[in-house]
Order: structure tokens, then C-alpha cells, then sequence
């Protein structure tokens, strides 16, 4: 029997793909397969597989829906490609931080607390109510009222059964702010006497508090009366005039605890969340002790534990509670349970507990809770897309995290992974390798084929897909410790450890074995600590690397004094904007509710810049094309002065690539990390606290990473790498190894001493790993 035409459709065929660096890309790829795309940093990997085959695929699935639907999702634009053919629905799963949302947690992110509060409001003794009596998002309360019911006036009572705590309105912790740190009392409001990030003197946050009619702006807060002071920091809302505008009063703490105190702390801005460490302590709630819920919600138990019991459990101990829980009336919500938590544990996960914030995880973890909803999905013939499922991994997570990929692939699914670790390219069905080169050196196929072809290949990753770095075996003389005594942070179990200063110190362990815990809680607290983490960098459409580090500011003073002008005409966020589209570089047009259309302005032909200012120029270029210089090619344009040097350290960190104009949010988490790093190396005599330097970052670039932090050290600084890479283990002068597990397995130091001593004693997972990476077992 001849085949169908149906079974023709085999590949995803990409024709001309130009989005961002890409180069006129054709490609295949099969699908129901593995795929994985390598090539260095900043090749194109991303600007193929998300810019260009998944966000095709999202828009017209987008497009499928009510025009009155789309206008309230993401707009997606087309991205740049003459053809794609054979999509399949894509699924991404990044590895973007969970939502930074005080009330969300690992339970309420992945609807495992959804299925308790169910489960406890059938079988719980005693029992006291429906569901959300076991929400901690859901308050309590009652009423009564008149309503008119065809045409007779009826008189109803409510009541809602919520579980919220209604200490800490269901957040866990209360906030005890310290006054004098909100208030100089010396001072008058006019004088500038709030203390509060954004209320300043003449603003009109606190042109409201002077103009109320209950306090004196002219009198120093310190002489206010008993009634004053209390209107001031405590009154309640209230209706007052204001410049013959009706507006609300409210007392300076309730607003500042709503404004600030009320949202994730990760979320908040740099300056915001100094001033909110500085000025609050935040203590567990003392009426529920942290767990959120009501005296009623924690007194319906199962078999003695309670859902705040089973909320605070490692996943791994609530699996194997929920095992004994066996009641005919909740068998079919049961099988769904349980299977759900065994997902956790499949993944990797087993170690978390449904109580802890999602705004505290890492982003590889919230990468792995994002799958656990796709691991038991019945849908098949789906596009997974991933962005480095290894990042965060131990070698030893990365074999379990292989295994979900294949099973995903298994069940008739196409697979794409963006992936630097040669273990994960080593399962690979197909690989895809682009280069030859990062930014504008990149966007080009190099090699499309099976392992053992990429390997054979003379391609930069098939050259390296077998190089291993060796142990350094002699190590620096330290010239210090940092003490740590009795850290309990999360899993800790009251750890001792002196981290060595004056070298290159690497902590390791698998994931959850409490290694962030040990350096983040405790080693930011002594003085010149400079931690370079994965946190986005905040900023619009309209920030770029030139504006973040600070190299604009030289570049247009640089161009202000060659021609005489002033430098704000120099930026296209200010005097110097093209007045078409005001800087932007596009003009968007809104259609309704239709997605916005955006399209290259004419005027400006997207610089962003007025043509007045583009026909000034320095050394023959004018300012945009300045900013459409690669970071290598900027340093050898400006070779003196303040720009150099900050160029200079982007390039050091290989960010040679990344173009000074580009938007900062087109940056991957390991580019924000090095941009940071490039920023900070100024500092001398420092500690350097890198969390996870290597991610994102290709096997060829990791050489160029280990040569930058032995830079770091010989400049008489302390460098404190949190790692999993390998290559990094066995170029440190000194390894402290956290486990022996993850979660309560963890939170002790199992190993510490230099990386041949690990190789040669120790009987660690990591030395397991390590021993076999050098090939020393």
C-alpha cells in the first residue's frame, strides 16, 4: 500500500530566515525527533528556535481566536523568514523566573494546593467548609443586606469561609518598620524629612500628606503632638481636598505597606528593595506561624496532619504520605495527586516543599516546574521548546533530565533544545550547529546531521565536544577565610565552613543541596561582597547595553565636544529623537483590538535619531553608527578614555558580539550575567560571588571564562563561583562540596580540599562525576 500523502509532512522546513543575526537560514528539521542546537553564544541559536520557529507558531495559533480574545494576549510580530512550513503547535518552556508574586507558591503555581484544599474539604476532621476555607488567598467574611427579587425587596445574609489568615492577610509574615528609618524627625516635610524612595520634598506624593490640613509641612516632625504624629503615620483612608482636587488620604505606613511591603521583594527595584532590607524586619506571622492559613484551616486534619502539615513536607515525604490516605471518595482525585507529586520527584524536584514563594526559585527550577504540567499531558504531535533544561543541573540531575526529554519525544512529540552540555548533545536524534562566529560572525548553519557526524565535523563545537579540562594540580595560597558559623538557612543544618580568600573558590553539589543558601544567605553580608547573579536586568524597550554600563554617556560626551553641541542631542531618548517616532526606531500602529502592527520608521530609517543629529559625526561616523558597533568593534574605535575601559571588560567576558544599541531584553540569562560581571570588574580587592557563570555559554567559551576569573584572582581579588560545569570544578584552587542529597538529604558539607584531593578521596556524587569527566576512574 502506497504511503499517504498525510505522512509527506515530515519535516519542519525553514526557508530564509533572517530574524536578528541570521543570515538568509534554510534549514529542516525532523520532526517526532530530538533536535538540539548548539553553536556559541550569540551564534542564532535563539533567534532560529524561539524568534523564529516557536513565536511563528504561537502567533498563528493566536490568530485563531476572537479578535476581542487576542487584544489581551502578548502581541507577537511575523518574525523574518520567507517561509515555514509543517508547524506543529509549540509549547515553550524557558527558563524565566516564575512570577514574583508575594502570594504564589510552588503549591499554587502547579494546582498541587488546588488538589488539597479539594481533598481536605471532603475527608478532613473536622470538617469547615468548601475548598477555599483552605485558601490562604481567600479572606473570611460576612454580611447582610437588602436586594429586590421580582419586584419584592428580600433582606439576604453571606457568609465566605476563606482560609486566609487575617494576621498577615495571608502572606506568612508580618513587617515590623522600623520609623526612624522612614522618618528623619529632625526635619520638616518641606525639608525633605520622608525618607522613602520617591517622596521627594516638592513631589506630589508628599504634596498630599502637606496639604491635607492634619499635619504641619513647616514643623519639624520631632515636635509634632501625639494626634499629628498619628494622622501622619497611621490614619486610616480618608476623603480630604487638595487643591480643590477630591482625593484620598492614608497615613504613611498603610501606604508605603501596600506600595512596597506587600510584593515580592525579588521584585522590587535595586534602590526600592535596599531601603525595604534597611527599614523593615519581616518576622513569621505569629498567629499562624508562617503557614498563611486560619486557626479553622489548620484544624481539619487527615490522619493528624493538617493542609499546612502537608503544604510545609518535602515533596518526597508528601508522596509517600499520600500513599497511606486511602478513601473510597477520593479515589479518582487521588490518582491525579499523587501522579502530579511522583512528577515532581521524576523531575528532580523532590526536595522542594508546596509552601515554598515561586519567587524563590532559581530558573532552572522554575524551567522543571513548568514541566511537570506537560509530563502528563495527553496532547501528542506537540514542538517543546527548550532553553538550557540543564542550567542548575548536577551532572548527576542531567542523566534524569535526558530521560524526560527522550520520554517527551517518545510519546510522538518534536523536541528542540537550545544546549551547550556535550551529555545532553550526546542524546540528540539530530543536531543542528550554528556559527561560525557570535553576533554578526554568526547566523549561519554549520553543520545539520547525527553525533557522530557533528563529531567529525570540523565545526567548533564537533572540535570540542571531546575536550576536557584538567585538574589543576597545584593550587593558590589563600590569603584569608571568610567565616560562616551556624548558617540554618532553608536546608542548612547549622553549617561551620571558612571560605578561603585570596583564590578560586568553587561550590558545588547537586541541585537543592543547599549551595545558594549557604553563599547567598550569608556571604553578601560582609563588606566589598559583589554578587553577579542571573536576575533580569531591568529596563524598556528603549534601554541598551550602552546605556546600562554607562558607555553612552562617554560616547555622547565624546561627540558633544567634536562638534560643539550639547550632549543631550545625542540621545534618542531626548532632544536628539527622531520626531516621526520619538526615538523608538519603529512606528507602531495600534489597530483596535487587533494585534499593533510595527513598522521601520521611514524618517529615521530605524536609528531613532533626528537627521539633524545624524549629520554630526566623529572620526567619519555618526551616533547610530556608533551604536550599531559590535563591543569589539567599539573598543578599537574609542582606544582611550573611560568608554575603552568599560568596553574593554565587556569583551573580556565575551560579550565582544552584542551591538551597544540592541535592546537589553533580547539579552539571554547568561549575557545579563556577564554584562553585569563587565560592569563590577572595576572593583579591586573584592569578593566576587558568581552564581553560575558558565550558563549560556559554549564549551569553547568556558576557556575564555576560566582564563577571565584567574584574571580576577591574580588582581588581588577573591572569586566564590556557585558551579556545576565540570571544567570549572577542575580548574578551582579549592572545592566545597555540599550534600550528600538534595532538600533534607542536604545542607551539609560533605568534601572540602583542593580538586585532586575530591578526585583521589572523596566518594561524593561529585567526585563520581568529576573522577569520570577527567577520566580518573
Amino acid at each position: 500500500m502506497a504511503d499517504h500523502i498525510a505522512d509527506s509532512h515530515e519535516v519542519i522546513r525553514v526557508v530564509g530566515a533572517r530574524e536578528n543575526n541570521l543570515k538568509n537560514v534554510d534549514l529542516e528539521v525532523p520532526k517526532r525527533r530530538l533536535t538540539v542546537f548548539t553553536g556559541v553564544s550569540g551564534s542564532g541559536k535563539s533567534s532560529l528556535v524561539f524568534a523564529t520557529i516557536a513565536n511563528e507558531s504561537q502567533r498563528l495559533i493566536n490568530e485563531t481566536y476572537p479578535t476581542f480574545v487576542q487584544q489581551f494576549m502578548g502581541q507577537l510580530s511575523r518574525p523574518e523568514v520567507d517561509a515555514l512550513e509543517n508547524m506543529s503547535p509549540a509549547i515553550i518552556v524557558d527558563q524565566e523566573r516564575m512570577g514574583a508574586n508575594a502570594r504564589s507558591t510552588v503549591g499554587t503555581a502547579t494546582d498541587v494546593h488546588a488538589m488539597l484544599r479539594l481533598l481536605f474539604s471532603r475527608i478532613g476532621q473536622p470538617h469547615v467548609g468548601s475548598p477555599q476555607a483552605f485558601s490562604f488567598n481567600v479572606p473570611s467574611a460576612s454580611g447582610a443586606g437588602a436586594i429586590t427579587v421580582k419586584g419584592k425587596k428580600e433582606r439576604r445574609s453571606f457568609e465566605i469561609t476563606g482560609g486566609m489568615c487575617p494576621r498577615c492577610e495571608g502572606l506568612g509574615e508580618t513587617s515590623d518598620i522600623d520609623v526612624d528609618e522612614v522618618v528623619d524627625r529632625s526635619l520638616s516635610l518641606s525639608q525633605g524629612a520622608i525618607k522613602v524612595p520617591g517622596y521627594n520634598a516638592d513631589g506630589w506624593m508628599v504634596k498630599g500628606f502637606s496639604e491635607s490640613g492634619f499635619v504641619d509641612a513647616d514643623k519639624p516632625v520631632g515636635e509634632y503632638s501625639e494626634t499629628e504624629l498619628h494622622d501622619f503615620l497611621y490614619k486610616e483612608q480618608t476623603k480630604v481636598k487638595i487643591s480643590g482636587i477630591n482625593m484620598t488620604y492614608e497615613g504613611l505606613i498603610p501606604k508605603i505597606t501596600k506600595s512596597m511591603l506587600q510584593k515580592d521583594r525579588e521584585a522590587l527595584q535595586p534602590h526600592v528593595r535596599a531601603f525595604v532590607e534597611r527599614a523593615v524586619k519581616f518576622l513569621p506571622c505569629p498567629a499562624c506561624g508562617g503557614t498563611r492559613l486560619n486557626d479553622g484551616a489548620r484544624s481539619s486534619k487527615i490522619d493528624g496532619v493538617s493542609i499546612a502539615d502537608a503544604a510545609a513536607m518535602q515533596v518526597s515525604d508528601l508522596a509517600a504520605w499520600l500513599v497511606t490516605v486511602d478513601d473510597p471518595q477520593v479515589a479518582p482525585l487521588m490518582s491525579t495527586l499523587r501522579h502530579t507529586v511522583q512528577s515532581f520527584i521524576d523531575i528532580g524536584l523532590g526536595y522542594l516543599s508546596l509552601d515554598r514563594a515561586s519567587g524563590t526559585l532559581s530558573g532552572g527550577e522554575a524551567q522543571r516546574l513548568k514541566m511537570i504540567r506537560h509530563l502528563g499531558s495527553s496532547l501528542t504531535d506537540i514542538t517543546y521548546v527548550f532553553d538550557e533544561p540543564t542550567a542548575g543541573l548536577h551532572p548527576h540531575d542531567i542523566e534524569r533530565m535526558n530521560r524526560l526529554l527522550t520520554q517527551l519525544r517518545d510519546k510522538g512529540n518534536t523536541v528542540l533544545v537550545v544546549e551547550h552540555k556535550p551529555e545532553v548533545i550526546e542524546i540528540a536524534d539530530h543536531v543542528v550547529d550554528l556559527g561560525p562566529g557570535a553576533g554578526r560572525a554568526g547566523g549561519e548553519v554549520q553543520f545539520t546531521g547525527d553525533v557522530a557526524g557533528l563529531r567529525a565535523s570540523d565545526t567548533l563545537t564537533g572540535r570540542h565536544l571531546d575536550h576536557r579540562a584538567q585538574l589543576k594540580q597545584t593550587a593558590r595560597t589563600r590569603t584569608g577565610s571568610l567565616e560562616i558559623r551556624g548558617a540554618t538557612q532553608h536546608n542548612l543544618t547549622g553549617v561551620d565552613v571558612d571560605i578561603p580568600l585570596g583564590i578560586l573558590t568553587v561550590v558545588t553539589g547537586v541541585a537543592g543541596s543547599g549551595k545558594s543558601s549557604l553563599i547567598h544567605g550569608n556571604v553578601p553580608a560582609f563588606d566589598d561582597v559583589v554578587v553577579v547573579d542571573q536576575a533580569p536586568i531591568k529596563g524598556s524597550r528603549r534601554s541598551s547595553p550602552a546605556t546600562y554600563t554607562g558607555i553612552l554617556d562617554a560616547v555622547r560626551a565624546a561627540f558633544a565636544k567634536e562638534n560643539g553641541v550639547k550632549p543631550g542631542l545625542f540621545s534618542a531618548n531626548s532632544e536628539g529623537a527622531c520626531p516621526a517616532c520619538k526615538g523608538l526606531g519603529v512606528i507602531i500602529t495600534n489597530l483596535g483590538f487587533t494585534q499593533s502592527v510595527e513598522t521601520r520608521c521611514e524618517l529615521c530609517e530605524g536609528s531613532g535619531f533626528s537627521d539633524e543629529v545624524l549629520e554630526y559625526t566623529l572620526r567619519g561616523r555618526n551616533i547610530a553608527e556608533v551604536l550599531a558597533m559590535s563591543a569589539d568593534e567599539a573598543a578599537a574605535f574609542f582606544p582611550t578614555g573611560p568608554a575603552h575601559t568599560t568596553l574593554a571588560r565587556m569583551v573580556d567576558v565575551g560579550l565582544g558580539y552584542i551591538t551597544l544599541g540592541q535592546a537589553l531584553n533580547t539579552l539571554s540569562g547568561g549575557e545579563r550575567q556577564r554584562l553585569k560581571l563587565a560592569i563590577s570588574m572595576a572593583k579591586k580587592g573584592a569578593i566576587y560571588v558568581l552564581d553560575e557563570p558558565t550558563t549560556g555559554l559554549h564549551l569553547a567559551d568556558v576557556d575564555n571564562l576560566l582564563a577571565l576569573l584567574d584574571r580576577l584572582v591574580e588582581a588581588g581579588n577573591s572569586v566564590i563561583v556557585i558551579e556545576h560545569h565540570q571544567a570549572v570544578m577542575a580548574h578551582a584552587d579549592w572545592i566545597i562540596d555540599l550534600g550528600p542529597g538534595a532538600g533534607r538529604d542536604g545542607g551539609r558539607i560533605v568534601f572540602e580540599g583542593t580538586p585532586a584531593d575530591l578526585v583521589a578521596q572523596a566518594d561524593t556524587l561529585t567526585a563520581q562525576h568529576l573522577a569520570g569527566y577527567v577520566g580518573a576512574r
